[in-house]
């Protein structure tokens, strides 16, 4: 009984379940995701060997610069992650923890989740091919886009295809490119009136798109806090909330007239 033993002896006893508790909560599994910046890709060019965007029954000019979708790279829905690991990304400007059900639905397997990850991705190519070819007034039936990113899935990239798509039918409208030969970046959803929708992990790629080059990055106007949290020296933040205003702010900046929105 504590009652019978030393004030020493008491402490060292109760202090025996405090430190199992606190190794099973730093070795536990905990419900996170941890994240860092993932790949970019031009979808003006190839990825592994593949042209992003292809385009037949319509003319494409050529084009300079670049347009780079943006990507997170997530622990798996089914890895360990640690209380220790937790603490040290919580620190990171480079890694971010995120609820693993922020990141993956709840309760879904490895597999099921990459098949809903593909839908995502392919609905969202559907979705910019739609907005582009309206915004350019051209007939999807006498136009066929086909659009493949390899080992990317969800729908954030569905802006820059959207924007690819346009800068290699018609670029500004007058002869110049959409990017003005700079790497641009971005990131955001895009529905087929033009609508742009926000993401997850924009400070991440922030960092992801200045890794590789990219001066300009077009971001959700909803998330521009995020983007300003960690937004890494020399990268110009872009707001957009739908592609007109993406395309306007692109060719602002490409002529230097007209106002070019801030975050």
């Amino acid at each position: 009984m504590l009652s019978r033993l030393t004030r020493t002896q008491a402490l060292a006893v109760c202090a025996l379940p405090v430190a199992a508790l606190v190794a099973t909560a730093v070795f536990a599994p905990l419900p996170f995701s941890l994240a860092q910046p993932g790949m970019t890709a031009d979808v003006l060019g190839e990825n592994k060997g593949t042209a992003v965007i292809t385009v037949s029954g319509a003319p494409t000019r050529r084009t300079s610069g670049q347009l780079r979708m943006t990507t997170i790279e997530a622990t798996n829905p089914d890895a360990h992650v640690s209380l220790g690991q937790v603490i040290d990304a919580w620190f990171a400007t480079d890694r971010a923890v995120m609820p693993r059900d922020s990141v993956y639905p709840s309760g879904e397997s490895t597999e099921e989740i990459q098949k809903h990850n593909t839908e995502q991705m392919k609905q969202s190519q559907d979705a910019a091919t739609e907005a582009a070819l309206d915004y350019l007034h051209m007939n999807d039936k006498g136009v066929e886009v086909t659009l493949r990113l390899a080992d990317v899935g969800g729908p954030s990239a569905g802006l820059l295809f959207t924007l690819g798509i346009i800068d290699k039918l018609h670029g500004d409208g007058s002869g110049g490119d959409l990017t003005g030969g700079r790497t641009v970046a971005g990131t955001g959803t895009i529905a087929a009136d033009g609508t742009v929708g926000a993401v997850g992990g924009v400070a991440l790629k922030t960092q992801a798109a200045r890794r590789d080059g990219a001066t300009v990055f077009l971001v959700p106007r909803a998330e521009c806090a995020d983007a300003r949290a960690e937004l890494p020296k020399g990268l110009r933040l872009i707001p957009v909330t739908n592609l007109k205003g993406a395309v306007n702010a692109l060719t602002a900046l490409r002529k230097g007239t007209g106002a070019v929105p801030a975050c």
